[in-house]
């Protein structure tokens, strides 16, 4: 029997909804056919976005979507797509697939589909191949409401009242896709660029963030810090170069040249994958421990906004378009990474898996008027719970498991938190590809009054088809026995599990008078 213990009374931090955030890039059926139909579809839509994805995604509580890129974002000139869609500018997406990108879906469409979603909104600004004058004009034409030439060339365009713009990027991959720049120079230049993102609302402050490192380029995280950190400053304007730095790293299960399947795969390279899945971990510590020498309060997150699987594409697709499946190996993987971003939650403030549809580990995937909802979506539904809670102190015993030495991993991990209402939240994976496991979980003296409980299982590589929508799905749990202040259950081989605990009253009132 393996014990979780939760201290219902010691909070630990708080977790921000937008450590569950996603990425659209305009690479392959992300946006095209995933997102954005038009408005003269047969397939049902309001105002160009599919009804059906929307719908899901709002199920899901997508809390922030980060748009146009991704490489995409520093050779996208935003005054390409407005207007009339008749007179947009057509170009070449040289990133991905060289395919025509005729601008249809822009800065308009992007604050629509936000607006139905009502998710947060993160820009990505072009530092690759636009000015600062570029950059500028487009945060004055997002959010400025008076009297300005982009504020009236919005109105002109339909939008009267600005949007709010929650998180701005100067720049994506400076280190590769967005400049080849070594930090030294990047460094110079977002604090040039960032100067011009304009706060023209109070109210609403934009969060501006710079581009951080990849993977354990701990070099890029020290020169960021130690050339644009700064202290608060006396006048109200002065707040610092940034609020977060982002960091990006992929799951694979081999490496660049060979990535694997996502599909077919034995159960050592399950062990292989996940082993690799926990590198995420090592770079957050790492990349966090640089920081906290500048700032200790952590006023600056840790924006992990590209994380996920990254495998070969699926047989007979466009290799620029990268759509893949999505089996159990990564509802696992989003587990695991879901748990590590909320026991990190006091530094990393977002995180945005790569990507919205039909791209790498997507929640969602499209085939003309047909939609399928993967294993990763019912993760991030279950994991949803954990939105804006605070993170508990929890624990678990866990103990090595795979084939060979170098990719043993532990076979269980958990984080656990507390919701306005005293409920607590808890999220389990089972890393085991054969076994399952009892646990037995201990509130330390607060009296259990119910337990209920979702899990999204099944064997290794199993995965929902078009024809077969329904093979992976969220299903309730119930299989609980309580005693006290313990309830104890078995945890099902290669599964991520959600339990939520209410506590008896008196427990749950003694819980809020030490918190």
């Amino acid at each position: 029997m393996f014990k979780l213990v939760i201290n219902p009374s010691k909070e630990k931090g708080h977790i921000n909804p937008e450590i569950q955030g996603h990425f659209s890039e305009h690479l392959g059926r992300c946006i095209y056919e995933g997102v954005f139909v038009g408005e003269d579809s047969d397939i049902p839509n309001t105002k160009g976005m599919r009804n059906d994805v929307v719908e899901a995604l709002k199920e899901m509580k997508i809390p922030v979507l980060r748009w146009p890129g991704g490489c995409f974002a520093d050779e996208y000139h935003w005054k390409d797509g407005i207007g009339p869609k008749e007179n947009r500018k057509k170009m070449i997406n040289t990133n991905w697939g060289g395919v025509t990108e005729d601008n249809s879906f822009g800065t308009h469409e992007f604050m629509e589909l936000a607006e139905q979603l009502g998710c947060k909104t993160y820009v990505n600004g072009n530092i690759g191949s636009g000015t600062v004058q570029e950059m500028s004009e487009w945060v004055e034409y997002m959010t400025f409401d008076g009297v300005s030439p982009m504020a009236d060339l919005r109105r002109a365009n339909g939008r009267e009242k600005p949007w709010t713009v929650d998180y701005f990027a100067v720049g994506n991959e400076t280190w590769g896709c967005g400049g080849n720049m070594v930090p030294e120079y990047y460094a110079s230049l977002y604090k040039h660029y960032q100067t011009f993102v304009k706060q023209f609302n109070p109210d609403k402050k934009i969060k501006k963030l710079a581009v951080g490192p990849t993977d354990k380029d701990y070099n890029w995280t020290e020169t960021m810090l130690r050339e644009c950190f700064r202290q608060q400053g006396t006048f109200p304007q002065n707040f610092g170069y940034m609020d977060g730095l982002t960091l990006h790293y992929y799951t694979l299960p081999y490496d660049w040249d060979k990535k694997g399947s996502a599909t077919k795969f034995n159960d050592k390279e399950w062990y292989m994958t996940l082993a690799k899945t926990f590198a995420m971990e090592e770079f957050i510590e790492k990349h966090s421990a640089i920081m906290d020498r500048y700032d200790p309060d952590c006023r600056i997150g840790l924006m992990v906004d590209e994380w996920g699987t990254w495998y070969d594409v699926e047989e007979g697709t466009n290799p620029g378009f990268l759509y893949q499946q999505n089996t159990i190996r990564d509802a696992l993987i989003a587990g695991i990474n879901l748990n590590i971003f909320n026991k990190h939650c006091n530094r990393v403030k977002m995180a945005n898996i790569a990507q919205l549809v039909n791209v790498l580990q997507a929640v969602i995937l499209t085939e003309g008027p047909k939609m399928i909802k993967t294993p990763t979506y019912y993760v991030f539904k279950m994991y949803s719970a954990h939105q804006d809670n605070a993170l508990l102190e929890s624990s678990i015993d866990t103990e090595p498991i795979g084939i060979e030495k170098k990719y043993m991993v532990p076979n269980l991990t958990e984080s656990v938190s507390k919701d306005e209402r005293g409920n607590i939240h808890i999220t389990l994976t089972n890393l085991s590809a054969t076994d399952s496991y009892e646990i037995e979980t201990n509130l330390l003296g607060n009296e259990i009054e119910s337990v209920s409980g979702e899990i999204v299982a099944g064997a290794i590589t199993a995965h929902n088809t078009f024809d077969d929508p329904d093979v992976v799905k969220e299903e309730t749990f119930d299989a609980f026995k309580t005693d006290g202040d313990k309830v104890t259950f078995t945890i099902p081989a290669s599964s991520v599990m959600h339990i939520k605990v209410t506590l008896c009253q008196k427990s749950a009132q003694d819980v809020f008078s030490r918190t």
